[in-house]
């Protein structure tokens, strides 16, 4: 029984479960004390076994602890790096669950990290006007970085995000002898009387179980247990026309689920766009909420339209009106995981399988959004697990994942697949920013900066490396 997890909680609380799991039957053998001879020769009616078993206790971050933890520390390594963004002559990068690395990147060939930005259950950022909104679990928080040496908690939301999408991989384990299987909630769901659940604490569990000995078919836990087993984190957290990332606003990639226009923050989750009025920063307001339907991963905004890509398709919305956007069209795919980069009349936009992705085709499709009420495919292209992507000018740039990064000369729509500028191999490339002739990929092996300046090839500029972690 080595490895077995047991949580305890109250049924009765309100615990959030995460849609992205993996399931997995472990047996659990029910071992007895009494010597085997002895169980079968001299049973009484009744008798008691005491059985021990490896389990571990939830551990909860308080919401007092939750909203009093924004601070900055010394620069640290990066360790899991989820979305990036640039703002102003900084290189912003999160730290998956953590918070922000925050780097000055005026001179792209060296990068020197300044400080480290703590927001517990951070995964996505958006600044404008001075001020960077972040998630943490599930508050929203604005954080002045008018000096970003010091930045300083000025507003939050609470319960802003009451479905924090940070999901862990579960197994779960069903009793032989019960006819029904124990689901555990993933970290970062909640308890709505002891706070964010963010770890388990190992510990030893004896129960003695009374019963007839003759019926050994006894459960190995209460009502109010939750045996199951942790595997690992599942984490899964371009430039626009004429766009200058200034101290006003910043820019994030394909992958961002954060985004701004004038006086109002968008943020999207699996199913749902979620506005915030921030014209005020010292009186955030909870906007409109649009249902979108299931599959929803990512949003991108261009001029006043804002691009939001899903599992099944790409929505286009209307954003003239920036409290109240307004649905044009729907380009419809089969099920990928679905980034998006627009520049002129063309949408780029990637799909892949891979993880609750694995059904669908690697494939570009490039789409005519000059009528945006109704998007035409131009064009579609074989790729082997395309990620995210920008676009500048000419330069397309894709992340193939563990096959690296592609340069495209996307001059012409019809014959991308055939203007391969360059491939870099060797690299698991995640999400890029293409700005000024300088790329900047994030990926699991490193972030990496490249000029593109040369039409042929990319000169490396820096590297900063991922702490890897011991298994």
């Amino acid at each position: 029984m080595q490895g077995l997890l047991v949580l305890r909680l109250n049924l009765q609380n309100n615990l959030i479960t995460q849609s992205t799991m993996k399931i997995r039957i472990y047996f659990i053998t029910l071992l007895f004390c009494l010597p085997l001879g002895l169980y079968l020769q001299s049973c009484t009616d009744e008798c008691t076994s005491t059985f021990s078993y490896v389990g571990y206790n939830p551990v909860y971050l308080t919401f007092d602890e939750l909203r009093s933890s924004i601070r900055t520390d010394v620069p640290r390594e990066v360790n899991i790096p989820g979305k990036i963004y640039i703002y102003d002559n900084y290189l912003l990068v999160n730290e998956f669950g953590k918070g922000i690395h925050i780097i000055d990147n005026t001179n792209p060939s060296a990068p020197i990290a300044l400080k480290f930005l703590n927001i517990p259950g951070n995964v996505d950022m958006a600044i404008r006007n001075n001020i960077l909104f972040a998630d943490s679990y599930i508050d929203l928080v604005a954080i002045d970085i008018t000096n970003l040496l010091n930045p300083e908690e000025v507003n939050r939301v609470e319960n802003a995000f009451p479905n924090a999408n940070i999901s862990f991989d579960i197994d779960f384990a069903i009793n032989p002898n019960a006819n029904a299987v124990f689901i555990a909630p993933s970290l970062g769901g909640y308890n709505n009387n002891k706070g964010i659940l963010i770890g388990l604490e190992e510990t030893t569990i004896k129960r003695e179980i009374e019963g007839d000995c003759a019926t050994p078919n006894m459960y190995l836990w209460n009502n109010d247990d939750l045996v199951f087993r942790l595997e690992s984190a599942n984490v899964s957290f371009s430039a626009s026309d004429n766009f200058s990332p200034s101290a006003n606003v910043g820019q994030g990639g394909s992958m961002a689920r954060f985004t701004s226009t004038q006086d109002f923050l968008y943020t999207v989750n699996s199913y749902s766009l979620q506005l915030f009025d921030i014209s005020n920063t010292q009186n955030l307001k909870v906007g409109n909420r649009i249902d979108l339907g299931w599959g929803i991963e990512t949003i991108f905004p261009y001029k006043n339209m804002l691009f939001i890509g899903s599992q099944t398709g790409m929505h286009i919305y209307d954003n003239s009106n920036p409290a109240n956007p307004n649905h044009l069209s729907t380009y419809q795919h089969i099920q990928s995981c679905d980034p998006v980069v627009v520049q002129g009349d063309l949408a780029y936009v990637t799909l892949r399988t891979g993880n609750i992705c694995r059904e669908g085709v690697n494939q570009l499709d490039v789409v005519n959004i000059a009528d945006p009420t109704n998007p035409q495919l131009v064009s579609e292209f074989r790729m082997q697990n395309p990620h995210g992507l920008g676009i500048d000018g000419e330069d397309l740039f894709i992340c193939e994942g563990a096959f690296g990064l592609k340069r495209f000369n996307a001059a012409n729509p019809l014959a991308i697949d055939k203007n391969l500028v360059e491939h870099k191999r060797g690299m698991d490339a995640f999400d890029v920013i293409p700005f000024n002739d300088v790329l900047i990929m994030v990926g699991k092996d490193g972030i990496y900066q490249y000029s593109y300046e040369n039409p042929n090839a990319m000169e490396l500029l820096s590297t900063i490396p991922i702490l890897k972690k011991e298994d």
